[in-house]
């Protein structure tokens, strides 16, 4: 008998995911986009969910930043500096329950409350980001259980 878990698969497909709106980096700009994600993993690091990021957040949330500012229309430095992201597939060695992904999606709109003021995040496009990390985040699920 294997101790191996077998990963648990959403109901989301993930190509029915639409993405943030490209106009996101151009509008904020890469300083103010890397400045909000590194406010995003300031929460995480203060998280019921602290355990499962690197102990060295600065670069966790470097490396979450360059996926963020391809992914809203700026550079493709994710994939220039480690390969095509495939999220679900790096996420799968974290056991990632619905009540982490709360946790996640929580510490994000701790930072997406002040987005608008702070980073100058587009306000037409706020509620756009939201929807995209509410699907994205259940993709990344792979445990069904919080056990």
């Amino acid at each position: 008998m294997s101790d191996q878990r077998i990963p648990y698969v959403p109901s989301v497909n993930p190509a029915d995911i639409a993405g943030p709106s490209r106009e996101i980096y151009a509008r904020m700009g890469r300083e103010n986009l890397v400045r909000m994600i590194e406010a995003f993993y300031g929460e995480l690091g203060s998280s019921a969910i602290r355990s499962m990021f690197p102990e060295d957040l600065v670069a966790s949330a470097r490396k979450s930043a360059a996926f963020f500012v391809g992914l809203t229309g700026g550079p493709q430095e994710y994939t220039e500096q480690h390969g095509p992201p495939r999220m679900r597939a790096r996420h799968l060695a974290f056991r990632i329950t619905p009540q982490a992904r709360a946790e996640w999606l929580l510490c994000f709109e701790r930072v997406l409350a002040r987005a608008v003021n702070d980073f100058g995040f587009p306000a037409e496009h706020l509620e756009g980001f939201r929807q995209f990390l509410q699907k994205f985040s259940l993709w990344m699920v792979n445990s069904a259980d919080d056990a």
